[in-house]
């Protein structure tokens, strides 16, 4: 191919697939460092309630692009864990709110510290422009601009 626009894009997806497969790999250590004896899925619900707060399992279905019944069974697993509580909604008694508990935000701190200090020494010899100039284009890339 001698097209130099679509040799850019070649490009352009082979440092995508490397960030994605990076990015993969410290979430499967992630989670092992969260607790070893859970899928990869149930990190994914964790690191969701971490990060977004708590919500209903529909919702965290939806989120997370899980089958509900799926999150049903991972809650009640990380509920027995003592990881994730039930709580009634404050909208409507009836309805049930999933969150982290106390143990469940510390072990996912914990978690994270690992893949947080891979990115930042990635990024500790950047000038605060080359971040902004990356923070710029990602969020572009994103579609949030």
């Amino acid at each position: 191919m001698n097209d130099p626009r679509g040799q850019l894009e070649i490009k352009l997806g082979e440092q995508l697939n490397a960030l994605l497969s990076a990015s993969h790999a410290l979430n499967v250590r992630a989670a092992a460092r969260f607790d070893s004896t859970l899928q990869a899925a149930a990190f994914h619900i964790v690191r969701w309630l971490y990060s977004y707060g708590p919500t209903s399992a529909a919702a965290l279905a939806e989120s997370t692009a899980m089958d509900r019944s799926a999150v049903s069974r991972l809650v009640k697993q990380l509920e027995a864990l003592g990881y994730v509580r039930k709580d009634a909604s404050p909208d409507d008694g009836r309805g049930v709110v999933l969150s982290l508990t106390e143990p469940g935000q510390q072990r996912m701190i914990g978690a994270l510290k690992e893949k947080e200090s891979t990115f930042f020494d990635r990024i500790s010899s950047w000038s605060d422009a080359e971040l902004q100039d990356f923070i710029r284009m990602l969020r572009h890339f994103n579609g949030f601009n």
